[in-house]
């Protein structure tokens, strides 16, 4: 995987895509529930990112709370215990898990274990921490 339309075309290939930009693409990643039933959802922002104005790298991330909704300092220390892939940050009122990768000779699965790892922790954050599936 060599550029930003390929990665693009391989997540609308695998992926159910949600929104669909130049420089950013949401996913819809689905988790539990029996058939028939509710189940929960997490939303992951796909993003285009150029660093130095000459390297394109894809940045993963996903919101699991408001930053009025939980204890940071709980928040970091499971996240510090438990992640190996991703961190956190304050992205406006959002705390949001993020990962970046560059595209220059990346292959898929250092995308697609990172994305399910990221979405994933997120989604289990978010139960953890809010008691809800807001994102």
């Amino acid at each position: 995987m060599a550029s930003w339309d390929d990665l693009v075309a391989y997540v609308r290939d695998e992926y159910d895509v949600v929104r669909d930009e130049p420089d950013e693409i949401r996913v819809r990643f689905g988790y539990g529930g029996e058939p028939h039933a509710e189940r929960r959802a997490q939303i992951v922002i796909i993003a285009r990112e150029v660093m130095d104005r000459k390297e394109d790298w894809v940045q993963i991330a996903t919101p699991f709370a408001r930053i009025d909704q939980v204890d940071l300092r709980e928040v970091l220390t499971e996240i510090g215990n438990t992640l190996v892939v991703g961190g956190a940050v304050l992205m406006g009122e959002y705390v949001v898990l993020r990962h970046s990768l560059p595209l220059l000779n990346l292959d898929i699965n250092e995308f697609t274990d990172p994305l399910e790892l990221v979405t994933g922790s997120a989604e289990l954050l978010e139960e953890q921490f809010t008691g809800r599936d807001d994102y």
